[in-house]
């Protein structure tokens, strides 16, 4: 399975979230902030295969770590979460960096799935369409 780094300020929801992923077999690491996660990277060299991100955090939001995961580790991937309308708009300016953004709360299969998508490269358009057409049918 994947090397995945979690950064979460919520203790709950971090702990919700590295559970769900270590029970599907992951190998994760744990930051509570931004600023620890962009350390835990220059110090693993970015040897993660996705960067799973709160938008809203202290010291160094999501928005941010996004950025400077994007200038220095161009080829992992990131997912975001957020429980905030306006910082998943905020999330969305960064397009080329970010795979999706997860929207809070969300359910654990919704969230592996996510995961699972974001480390496979699964195009987003296309699970997009793919929803819209079962809503449609169902």
């Amino acid at each position: 399975m994947a090397r995945i780094l979690v950064a979460e300020d919520d203790d709950n929801v971090r702990l919700f979230v590295v559970l769900a992923l270590r029970h599907a077999g992951h190998e994760v690491v744990e930051a509570s902030d931004g600023g620890l996660a962009a350390e835990i990277l220059m110090e693993e060299q970015g040897n993660f295969e996705l960067l799973l991100s709160d938008v809203k955090m202290p010291v160094m939001d999501g928005i941010a770590l996004a950025l400077e995961v994007g200038a220095n580790y161009p080829q992992l991937p990131i997912l975001l979460m957020t429980g905030f309308a306006d910082q998943r708009e905020r999330a969305h300016g960064l397009d080329q960096l970010v795979y999706d953004v997860i929207s809070k709360p969300f359910a654990m299969a919704d969230l592996l799935e996510k995961v699972s998508d974001a480390l496979i490269g699964k195009p987003v358009e296309i699970l997009s369409l793919s929803r819209q057409m079962i809503n449609k049918a169902g």
